[in-house]
């Protein structure tokens, strides 16, 4: 059975930098001039983009290699100021509550020639060793747009009932204070805002596990994995360009790109069920394993399942071909008082009731599912009773996910999950866009420029970075953060933007010279 899916090692993964620049092919030397822009004082708003964030955690490397960094050292040349980052302590990545690491906060990734595991080391960063100063580096990961204005933010008392973030708790000037506020104090000359994709992620990331709520403007009755209203988002936004604008700052605003394009979303197969791999590489074992499935499970379901006219639910598995895994559709008439009583003369009361709990909502994925990057590692394992959706851990042979027993909602964003993300993010993107208009604001448009990434990916000299998993190079192990060359991509871009706006001469940095994965050892 699946346990894995293993990823071709490709030669042209490498830890070294590619000597390639980012350049144009022009020879002559263009002064670098801040334009119309005043780089003095750069503060950056956001989330864990702008934070740094990589490889499934907050690292010193990777926060050095933060867009937001790369972009004050370009200031730099242009008049910029000094732009201090609340680094952690270490590169191993994680947290420690009171002395105690937080499984919630886990260590960073490296890939180890396999796969994708954790480094090894404890955390040495403490939450509660509060930083002195100000932070020109306002980026904090998990923060929704609403957070950003949220009093308490960086309150510990918070943490507990999760009111407040442990990032922030690190560096706020006061418990009582926000995010925004402690970006005007600084009074910034230039600043930045990248925010509004926590505000659909963890709705992405969970499978669904969430509710949409559009329509609820109040955001304290959310819960953590649900999708902003877009009316809330666009309150937020306004109010944080027109108090960053207020004082006179010019600044650069970004709007978001499609979540479900990332890797996260786009590396495991809606249907990855071969002879082979259900013969666990051996193909003639994996054939007779399909025509026992055919024979005993798949025929008698999509029998029963047709005469209830929902037999294009269920197909008998192929076996030259790739077959689909099995998932629970929530939005499925749920047939299990029918299949009960289709399957009782055969099979008994008490196994053809847990058959029809089990199918009565149950299907196989289609191309238009999304199965999520951490589900690789559930397909083929035993359900256990804390996620069946039975309560109970399920009997062999229906023990198997995705293959014998439906993998759940968490697991897989079905099309009408898919198309409230998309949504909502279209409803946000129309609001940066237009209060950039509004404020005279540089306008980047990160959903192209990930559009290119998906679609024959970005050329750079002889290279092509895309945003295909692990081997691509411009996302990092966790599917969902720019790897460093990411970063700087997105810092080019960000460049691009300001320079045409500001009429700026703000030079891009060689792209070769950031890594597309960081190594064990730091």
């Amino acid at each position: 059975m699946i346990k894995n899916i293993k990823w071709l090692l490709l030669v042209s993964l490498t830890l070294a930098a590619c000597n390639n620049d980012d350049s144009d092919g022009t020879t002559e030397e263009v002064p670098v001039v801040a334009g119309s822009a005043v780089f003095t004082k750069y503060v950056a708003l956001g989330d864990s983009f702008a934070a740094g964030y990589s490889d499934n955690a907050l690292f010193k490397r990777g926060q050095e290699g933060a867009y937001t960094n790369i972009l004050a050292q370009q200031f730099a040349a242009a008049g910029g100021g000094a732009f201090t980052t609340p680094f952690m302590n270490d590169n191993v990545g994680g947290l420690l509550f009171g002395g105690q690491p937080n499984p919630a906060f886990g260590v960073r990734l490296y890939f180890n020639g396999t796969g994708p595991v954790p480094v090894s080391g404890t955390p040495t960063t403490e939450v509660m060793a509060h930083l002195s100063g100000s932070f020109n580096n306002l980026g904090i990961p998990g923060a929704k747009s609403f957070h950003l204005v949220a009093a308490g933010y960086g309150n510990p008392a918070g943490l507990a009932i999760g009111a407040s973030n442990p990032y922030f708790v690190r560096f706020a000037s006061s418990p009582s204070t926000t995010v925004i506020a402690d970006a005007v104090a600084q009074a910034p000359t230039f600043f930045s805002l990248f925010i509004g994709g926590n505000d659909v992620l963890a709705y992405a990331t969970s499978g669904g596990v969430g509710k949409d709520q559009t329509g609820n403007v109040n955001p304290a009755t959310y819960g953590s994995n649900d999708i902003t209203d877009p009316t809330v988002f666009a309150n937020v936004f306004s109010t944080l360009a027109t108090t960053l604008t207020g004082t006179g700052a010019k600044g650069v605003v970004a709007n978001l790109p499609y979540i479900t394009t990332l890797p996260y979303f786009t590396t495991v197969p809606y249907n990855p069920l071969t002879a082979k791999s259900l013969g666990a590489n051996n193909e003639a074992v994996g054939i007779a394993t399909i025509k026992a499935l055919n024979l005993q499970l798949y025929g008698p379901l999509k029998q029963a399942l047709t005469a209830f006219d929902a037999g294009d639910r269920i197909a008998l598995l192929s076996e030259t071909g790739s077959n689909p895994v099995l998932i629970k559709d929530e939005t499925l008439l749920n047939l299990s008082a029918q299949l009960t009583a289709a399957f009782t003369p055969t099979l008994g009361a008490q196994n053809a009731a847990f058959y029809g709990a089990v199918f009565g909502q149950a299907r196989q994925a289609k191309a238009t599912d999304i199965v999520i990057l951490p589900t690789r590692n559930a397909i083929g394992v035993a359900p256990t009773a804390a996620d069946s959706g039975v309560g109970f851990a399920p009997p062999a042979p229906l023990d198997k996910f995705g293959v014998t027993f439906p993998l759940q909602d968490k697991h897989v964003l079905i099309p009408t999950e898919i198309a409230e993300i998309k949504k909502a993010t279209d409803a946000y993107n129309v609001t940066i866009e237009a209060v950039a208009n509004e404020k005279g604001l540089a306008f980047v448009d990160t959903r192209a420029i990930m559009t290119q990434l998906s679609n024959g990916g970005y050329r750079f000299g002889n290279y092509t970075m895309s945003s295909t998993y692990v081997t691509g190079g411009a996302f990092s192990l966790d599917g969902i953060h720019p790897s460093a060359r990411g970063y700087a991509l997105i810092a080019n871009i960000f460049i691009d933007a300001i320079n045409v706006k500001y009429s700026s001469t703000l030079r891009h940095v060689d792209l070769g010279a950031y890594p597309i994965q960081y190594p064990s050892t730091l």
